[in-house]
């Protein structure tokens, strides 16, 4: 496009043309990130999931995380925002709190839920927060922010000896829609539309 506009530009200079074509021609949406987002393969996500020690609290509560950041393709701000009436154990089913205030239900995978009531008999801490997941270490709230998660991950990362070019939350969400798609899922017509980015 921008050699048309220099030869509409050459055209209209030299008088083979009247006027100026060139602010006729459109610009090209360029979008960044608009390409498929960066993920790792399934095989890597399990040796990200394996790297948890689940002998101890913290692996407990970080498996559990890291399971519904993989395995639900949460974001790292539902996650947090996770509190414990949001889990229906009977049906099965999540409360996951989105964006803009959408609240959707999503099926509660056996090893997803199993991982959760690991860590909620044994480790979590009392403590009068509704929220899932919680600090370890007194005072007993909360977790401050999606950056948390983030950290986490980046740790499961490189304890499983990996270097993808992204560490964060969203490396995960990516990595299940990047398999999905893989296995024949379709995007959405208005993911089509208006690309993913990093808070899709």
């Amino acid at each position: 496009m921008t050699a048309l506009r220099s030869f509409f530009r050459f055209l209209f200079q030299n008088g083979s043309l009247s006027s100026d074509l060139a602010a006729s021609v459109l610009g090209v949406a360029h979008w960044q990130q608009a390409t498929v987002p960066r993920y790792i393969s399934s095989e890597e996500v399990q040796r990200v999931l394996r790297a948890c020690d689940r002998r101890t609290s913290i692996g407990r509560r970080d498996y559990a995380i890291l399971l519904l950041l993989a395995r639900l393709g949460l974001r790292a701000g539902e996650v947090v925002a996770l509190q414990l009436n949001d889990i229906d154990w009977r049906s099965g089913e999540i409360l996951v709190r989105g964006k803009g205030l959408r609240h959707d239900r999503m099926p509660l995978p056996d090893d997803v839920g199993k991982a959760l009531a690991s860590y909620l008999r044994q480790d979590r801490p009392p403590c009068q927060t509704r929220r899932v997941f919680v600090c370890m270490k007194a005072p007993y709230r909360g977790l401050a922010a999606v950056g948390t998660l983030s950290t986490i991950v980046r740790y499961a990362i490189e304890r499983a000896n990996l270097n993808p070019p992204s560490k964060g939350a969203h490396l995960l969400r990516h990595s299940l829609a990047t398999s999905m798609l893989r296995s024949g899922a379709t995007i959405p017509r208005n993911l089509i539309l208006f690309p993913l980015n990093h808070g899709t």
